[in-house]
């Protein structure tokens, strides 16, 4: 990696932004984990495909990903592009999922019957995630025609479940089932969502403008 793509940071400012970000990595790879695990033990294996078509899972998978790569670039007290670019596209991914839960699933069965693992993956990995974001602002900014890539992986997810559905005649959100009352109401929840994810983008993207304030007093 060139010296344009990585920039040395403090080390010993961020051992402890490392120590949290690898604690809560692990503990969403521990719910990850045994959630898969009680699947596969009530369900069967044939279920797996299933588990990994919920966006709750792979936007957590993301963050988990994200944070362990971020603990070791501040544990070595680096930072680089890509990774301030995969902490935001994450940021953004588990914020619709914590959104998302709290406003339209709460009372739905999304498959997730252990309590703990319920919390960690709607509320908690969501939460630390945009804390993170926020105490680790990228520098410099991220610029909000840049961060609009970040929606590309929503708008697959969107068209993958929407294939995927008919085929095994299951989709991972009632909102994206088309069984009960056509595609028309599927079509409005996914272009609400769609709008919420562009607010998410927008606002991840331009809070990256605060950090740069802090560096001009940390260079004064």
């Amino acid at each position: 990696m060139t010296s344009i793509d990585v920039t040395r940071r403090g080390a010993s400012v961020n051992r402890g932004l490392a120590l949290f970000r690898a604690f809560f990595a692990l503990l969403g790879l521990a719910a990850l984990t045994a959630q898969l695990v009680e699947l596969v033990g009530r369900a069967g294996a044939d279920k797996v495909g299933n588990f990994f078509s919920y966006f709750t899972i792979q936007s957590n998978i993301i963050v988990v990903l994200a944070l362990a790569l971020a603990a070791a670039a501040a544990w070595r007290g680096e930072t680089s592009r890509r990774l301030d670019f995969l902490r935001g596209a994450s940021t953004v991914y588990i914020s619709i999922t914590g959104v998302v839960y709290s406003l339209l699933l709460t009372d739905i069965d999304v498959n997730v019957p252990l309590p703990w693992v319920n919390v960690a993956l709607h509320y908690t990995l969501p939460t630390i995630a945009a804390i993170d974001w926020l105490v680790d602002l990228p520098r410099p900014c991220i610029r909000l025609r840049g961060a609009l890539l970040w929606l590309i992986y929503p708008a697959l997810y969107l068209v993958y479940s929407l294939v995927r559905g008919p085929i095994v005649d299951w989709y991972p959100y009632p909102f994206l089932d088309p069984r009960t009352s056509g595609y028309g109401p599927v079509l409005v929840m996914s272009l609400v969502i769609a709008v919420a994810a562009f607010v998410f983008v927008a606002v991840a993207a331009l809070s990256t403008k605060l950090a740069e304030p802090r560096r001009r007093r940390v260079d004064a």
